[in-house]
């Protein structure tokens, strides 16, 4: 009886510890006005992006696939300087 209620114990100890590992998605609102911080980045190869725009490029990450497929989008992100900036920020742009 004892070696039960243990093993209960254990299971319930390892059951809480285990939930705090479990991280919950959120949904990413696809938003290109989001990285405005990277636009001065993308337009001129001389400028490093800034840490907003490398978090907010990260952010958008799940939304690249469809910028680049829209063909005013396009133009910034699938461009040589929107590679660099996408890099730069350890966010490189996913294969579509």
């Amino acid at each position: 009886m004892k070696t039960t209620y243990t093993s209960l114990l254990v299971i319930a100890m390892l059951t809480l510890l285990l939930s705090n590992q479990i991280q919950v998605s959120v949904a990413v609102t696809c938003s290109p006005v989001q990285l405005a911080p990277c636009l001065g980045a993308i337009m001129s190869s001389s400028t490093q992006p800034s840490k907003a725009c490398c978090d907010k490029l990260r952010e958008q990450k799940p939304c690249l696939c469809g910028y680049m497929r829209d063909p005013n989008l396009r133009q910034y992100v699938n461009t040589p300087n929107g590679k660099k900036v996408a890099n730069t920020c350890d966010a490189p742009l996913p294969n579509c």
